[in-house]
């Protein structure tokens, strides 16, 4: 099969044949349609996470046909959704207690495991998402990470009915239609100068849509940061009310830095995200169908997987990149 490999820190990645994986105990084995691309792929390519064990194959928001099923849940032909959580170990107090997100020994797609960018995929059947067969994959790809982890990061603000999104890319988008179908106001802040990603906003329902130093025309319930940028931190903490929540949204971000104890103090809470849960994905994954969420996607080809990461590291990209690699049975037969 080919694959996109990523064999050194600060490497381009190489279009690479490698044997089609062979599904061990419990993994079903793939033929991937779609993968979107996320910067946590950048930050994998800039050697930023932890024990990241070169060469690899990156890619978490992969959506896939079944091949050999290895599990009476999965049918071949099917369609599925891996998403960055790939395994947990499933019995320690994190997993036990609904926040498998958290366990220790958890493993990742695209990082720990074998990941999308790639023909073929080998995954944990317990962690597949079914999906539709019918919108196209690349529509679907983006849900898989950009709208889970901003899913996960709105469920920690409670019933904020004002809520401040700092860094309107892929995330913010697909969350701004679930804040609008649920009837709550938004606020979007990009870096200065962005009046594209500004304009998107105000298109998709924002209130108010300003630069990241601009301060929001009222106090806000919640904020919630996508953009990797530590000095953003003090910046949301200034914005939100008392008794307000800090979400910050990204597996990796510059530091923050130091900032005065009254911009946290009046109950003011500050939270991170961590991976997803499964019962995220099945809850996220039904209520996007409802309402139904459209995502904006840029296609590239799974060999022009460095364009794609270039541009989106430049700003480039408005909405999701997506790498297609293949076309379902079901598509083929419309097309």
């Amino acid at each position: 099969m080919q694959a996109m490999l990523l064999k050194a820190p600060g490497r381009r990645l190489e279009l690479t044949q490698l044997a089609t994986p062979v599904p061990g105990p419990g993994q079903v084995l793939l033929r991937v349609e779609a993968c979107a691309v996320c910067r946590t792929d950048l930050h994998l390519l800039d050697g930023e996470l932890p024990n990241i064990g070169y060469p690899l194959v990156p890619g978490h928001q992969v959506v896939a046909t079944v091949v050999a099923p290895g599990s009476a849940e999965l049918t071949a032909g099917s369609r599925v959704g891996v998403a960055w959580l790939g395994r947990t170990c499933g019995v320690c107090a994190h997993c036990v207690g609904g926040r498998e997100n958290l366990c220790d020994s958890a493993e990742f797609t695209g990082y720990t495991l074998p990941g999308g960018y790639a023909e073929y995929l080998c995954a944990d059947a317990r962690f597949c998402f079914p999906l539709d067969s019918k919108p196209p994959a690349a529509a679907l790809a983006p849900l898989l990470c950009a709208g889970l982890i901003g899913y996960r990061a709105l469920s920690m603000c409670g019933d904020a009915q004002h809520v401040g999104i700092y860094g309107f890319g892929a995330a913010a988008r697909v969350l701004a239609q679930v804040l609008r179908y649920q009837g709550r106001a938004f606020y979007a802040f990009s870096r200065p100068g962005d009046t594209r990603a500004q304009a998107a906003a105000l298109e998709l329902g924002a209130s108010w849509a300003g630069a990241s130093d601009a301060k929001p025309p009222r106090p806000l319930d919640a904020a919630l940061i996508f953009a990797p940028v530590g000095e953003l931190v003090p910046t949301a903490l200034a914005a939100v009310r008392k008794g307000g929540t800090v979400v910050c949204g990204g597996i990796h971000m510059s530091p923050i830095p130091k900032f005065p104890y009254a911009l946290l103090w009046g109950e003011r809470r500050l939270l991170s995200v961590a991976n997803l849960t499964r019962q995220d994905g099945l809850e996220f994954l039904k209520l996007t169908a409802k309402i139904p969420v459209r995502t904006q996607t840029e296609i590239h080809p799974l060999a022009d997987a460095n364009l794609a990461l270039e541009r989106l590291r430049g700003g480039e990209i408005s909405g999701s990149a997506v790498l297609q690699v293949a076309i379902n049975g079901a598509q083929q037969a419309r097309a």
